[in-house]
């Protein structure tokens, strides 16, 4: 009987709290076969009318491209050193849209099929929560057919 790998996706920023995500899935998993992982970065793309010109628009997704990418090879090399395959290890980046970086990084976890997403926690205020809302909190009550690690 062949068995698919488990997939697991840790949606990533450059917070403290992720990092941490990441480095806690690399503990926890590293080296056991059997589970692949997918490192998610959203960024929400701008409206059309933030920026004075379409030049300055563009420059800005350019640079959090940039950004996000270096931060994406940082966490994936995490990931290998760690004893995960170079195969086992993907990295998405997605410049959209979204209504919440929550209900994009779901749609993902959707899109991917994967049976665990891996989230750290903002630490953000009960005040600004109230007002924002929680990426994790969102995750944590919406995501169907899966586990949900959230890390501090």
């Amino acid at each position: 009987m062949d068995l698919k790998d488990r997939h697991i996706l840790i949606a990533v920023d450059e917070s403290e709290n992720a990092k941490r995500a990441v480095l806690y899935a690399a503990d926890f998993l590293g080296g056991f076969p059997g589970f692949r992982v997918t490192l998610l970065n959203i960024i929400p793309e701008p409206p059309e009318d933030y920026f004075k010109t379409p030049v300055d628009r563009r420059e800005w997704i350019d640079s959090q491209r940039h950004k996000a990418e270096q931060m994406l090879e940082n966490y994936r090399q995490i990931l290998i050193q760690s004893g995960f395959s170079e195969d086992k290890v993907a990295v998405k980046l997605n410049i959209k849209d979204c209504p919440s970086v929550a209900e994009c990084i779901l749609d993902e976890l959707k899109e991917l099929k994967a049976c665990t997403v891996v989230v750290g926690r903002r630490g953000i205020s009960k005040k600004e929560e109230f007002l924002f809302g929680s990426t994790s909190s969102k995750i944590i009550h919406d995501a169907k057919n899966c586990s949900v690690w959230v890390i501090e």
